[in-house]
């Protein structure tokens, strides 16, 4: 937001509510509908229409279908190569949470500012990303009781602990296994949001420098515009980077669950 030659980095981060929803309310906690909300409905609905445009079946795959069918082949790869051949059991929740991180992260770099309109990444927010995170979390822990029992227990003291460390090791692992979510969460909420923040304070250079004339435009505002361009590129890189080892991680994490590992 540019307000007397001022822009706040922070300010595209502020989640708002919409069409008048303010003041909804259930139980005494706002339910209003917000600008989060809305594109995580976007972000829904384009993977929605993503798939649909990719299951055509078509004998000779168009570009669509074959995009779709990149993607599944990629992450039942990935859960082969982490899992083994029960991973293909998880495919459909790890692929549904791989597009839908990449598609969330890919929405919010849309230039929608340049017809007055403004691109929200709820992923830069630890509320969306935390919430991923715990699901998956919660996963592993309902097919690692679910198929081991209390011998799930067993992960926390590694093949081969020494009988000495039994007092220290699994607690030591414990501790690593309970902060798995956080850091799950974490680390892509910390990725999107200050790729997001260098922009803009990139964007401010540009306009300030304009603003304050021919000289100081040529001296710093065309080398940020070109740095601009090229964070962009990066942070495309970055949201396929994040989605991938969102995903990543939490196959590994199942691979725990299952093979006890």
């Amino acid at each position: 937001m540019a307000e007397a030659g001022k822009i706040d980095p922070m300010h595209q981060f502020a989640i708002e509510p919409l069409f008048g929803t303010e003041h909804w309310a259930i139980g005494g906690y706002n339910i209003a509908f917000t600008n989060s909300a809305l594109w995580m409905v976007i972000t829904a609905v384009a993977l929605w229409a993503f798939m649909l445009l990719g299951m055509k079946r078509e004998l000779v795959p168009g570009r669509w279908q074959a995009a779709a069918e990149t993607m599944t082949g990629f992450i039942d790869n990935l859960l082969l190569a982490n899992v083994g051949p029960e991973g293909k059991r998880y495919v459909p929740y790890v692929f549904s949470l791989f597009m839908f991180i990449l598609f969330a992260n890919l929405l919010g770099l849309l230039p929608l500012g340049l017809v007055g309109s403004h691109a929200f990444t709820f992923t830069s927010h630890f509320t969306a990303t935390g919430v991923l995170a715990i699901l998956s979390f919660s996963i592993v822990l309902i097919v690692g009781f679910a198929r081991h029992g209390l011998h799930f227990f067993s992960l926390f003291v590694p093949h081969g602990t020494p009988v000495w460390l039994l007092w220290l090791i699994p607690f030591i692992e414990l501790v690593s296994f309970m902060v798995r979510p956080f850091s799950l969460g974490l680390r892509l909420f910390v990725a999107m949001m200050a790729g997001h923040i260098l922009l803009e304070v990139l964007s401010s250079f540009v306009i300030n420098s304009g603003n304050a004339g021919a000289g100081w435009g040529l001296m710093i505002g065309v080398p940020s515009f070109i740095l601009m361009i090229g964070i962009s590129a990066l942070e495309l890189l970055v949201a396929v980077i994040q989605a991938y080892v969102f995903a990543l991680l939490t196959s590994l994490y199942i691979n725990d669950a299952v093979n006890l590992h």
